[in-house]
């Protein structure tokens, strides 16, 4: 059976739980357990995907569709693990699960109450998450200790030292301690305050994990572990680091995943660390740059593309080069004047995104891109914009559009077409994760991936028109990837190009900083050569 890691958050949001959650089960990792992760999340929707990316960020996705917090995405590329379904539960599942029991009949009259009904029922899809292969389940608790939203998420966990046993469970903490710049000093009480509510919900952490902008000292150390009734080997430092990348080189110093495994009664079987190890540092250290744009409407809050930006890191690491991201918003980008935002850049990906607002910005962007030979990587509603410019400039089809945007458009080389091809649904009117894609003899993308068939996941409604294919053909354009019955666009690419590629799926997702997925490894190296 796994042991249970439980990962809370204290003194403010976003202190960094999902990255520590995300090393400490590459620390595990890299000593040969077999791990897996799973985040609850306290809000009420029942997923991610109809939340606004600037408040919540991106929506991950996973191989069997489910939309998921963005901390998913950390995990897998820390792990090199597949999460599922399973890995992220909401307020709004657990809710809609347990009312679907009582409307059955299944609690048999009695009344449904947070304790123990709600609790249950937590506890019972961690349980699900912990599958058999795993010897460690490290579950995230999204929020902060105080939120009222997160008490039945806390309950759930603390019952489940007394159902599991006290050596089957271990309580993380992650923690803030401000840096008063007037002062110079650090300071150690909101940590106190907030284990001292942990506590009162009858928690108390086996270990503190303490974010801190400088180093702390062994007196902040000292004085934390007296007044939080934490042993001083159990209070973490976890100060800024260069990259995301070091923060499981930080723990280790430190010994945590030993603690871990020394409380559990486990034994390593493998030692991977100095693998990690080097991997960090080819991250960190790169004797080349590069620019490339992200050219989207929600690059105000960069967590809305977070696995673009990985992915893009990864490959630069790869090729030894810094990829300095310039954001550039769609919305400002009208007829004429794409050049004022491009011209300085070697490359441009245009990411995926729903409604009609700055998509007239990125089909000018992608216009840019294929009339001056500049490196473009389109994904998803990026492939969509692609084939809408082309048709446009291309094929003379004055109009065209997507239906998505324009439903009286005249040519409407995007449209809805599930129905018509009978593939299966998994998300209602979307086509939601893992699907293969059958790539074309002589393609870039056969030359990308170096096989015949990729598998990838989606997250999108809206399809390249068939009635359209034999037009685009005409003037140049190559469908590099099909759906294997081929009646799916699955990959676009222009050959007379540099490098011009686009996907109806999101690679991104699929990128690891140990194999960075190669769309991503042909846009950089082709940007290194404008």
């Amino acid at each position: 059976m796994a042991k249970f890691i439980f990962v809370t958050g204290g003194v403010v949001s976003s202190v960094g739980k999902g990255i520590v959650t995300a090393s400490l089960g590459r620390m595990l990792r890299n000593r040969g357990l077999r791990v897996t992760l799973q985040k609850l999340d306290p809000y009420i929707n029942v997923d991610a995907g109809s939340m606004n990316p600037f408040q919540h960020g991106e929506v991950f996705v996973t191989d069997d569709g489910a939309e998921t917090d963005l901390d998913l995405g950390h995990y897998e590329r820390f792990c090199d693990v597949d999460l599922t379904t399973a890995s992220n539960v909401t307020t709004g599942q657990v809710y809609g699960n347990v009312i679907r029991k009582e409307r059955r009949g299944d609690y048999l009259g009695a009344t449904v109450q947070v304790i123990p009904h709600i609790t249950d029922e937590i506890k019972r899809l961690i349980q699900v998450a912990a599958t058999d292969y795993a010897d460690v389940c490290i579950v995230e608790i999204g929020g902060t200790v105080g939120d009222i939203e997160g008490l039945p998420f806390l309950e759930a966990i603390r019952q489940m030292k007394y159902d599991l046993g006290s050596h089957e469970v271990f309580y993380v903490h992650v923690t803030l301690l401000p840096h008063l710049e007037t002062s110079g000093e650090i300071k150690t009480k909101p940590t106190q305050h907030s284990v001292h509510a942990l506590r009162g919900i009858g928690i108390t952490p086996d270990a503190l994990v303490c974010r801190s902008k400088l180093p702390i000292g062994a007196e902040q150390k000292r004085k934390i572990s007296l007044f939080c009734d934490t042993p001083p080997e159990f209070v973490i430092e976890s100060s800024d680091v260069p990259s995301i990348y070091d923060v499981p080189l930080k723990l280790e110093e430190q010994q945590l995943a030993d603690l871990v495994m020394s409380r559990f009664g486990l034994q390593a079987t493998d030692d991977r660390r100095q693998e990690w190890a080097r991997l960090a540092d080819r991250i960190k250290n790169r004797s080349q740059r590069c620019t490339v744009a992200i050219c989207g409407k929600y690059v105000e809050l960069h967590d809305a593309y977070i696995s673009v930006v990985e992915a893009i890191n990864h490959a630069g690491a790869a090729l030894d080069t810094y990829v300095d991201i310039r954001w550039v918003s769609t919305e400002d980008i009208g007829d004429g004047n794409a050049a004022e935002h491009l011209s300085e850049v070697r490359g441009i990906v245009v990411p995926g995104g729903y409604g009609d607002r700055g998509v007239e910005g990125k089909i000018a962007s992608i216009g840019y891109a294929r009339e001056n030979g500049l490196p473009f990587l389109g994904l998803c509603l990026g492939l969509q914009c692609a084939v809408v410019e082309f048709a446009r400039s291309r094929c003379g089809l004055t109009g065209a559009n997507s239906l998505e945007f324009d439903p009286d458009t005249p040519h409407p080389v995007i449209h809805i077409m599930e129905t018509q091809v009978g593939i299966e649904d998994k998300g209602g009117t979307q086509r939601l994760g893992q699907y293969p894609c059958h790539l074309e003899p002589g393609s870039l993308a056969r030359e990308l991936y170096g096989d015949d068939l990729a598998w990838e996941r989606h997250r999108h409604r809206y399809e390249v028109n068939n009635a359209y294919r034999d037009r685009l053909t005409e003037k140049g354009m190559v469908f590099g990837g099909l759906s294997p019955n081929g009646k799916l666009v699955e990959m676009i690419e222009l050959p007379d190009h540099p490098y011009f590629i686009a996907s109806q799926f999101h690679p991104e997702f699929k990128s690891r900083p140990n194999r960075p997925h190669p769309m991503f490894l042909g846009l950089v190296a082709a940007a290194l050569k404008t």
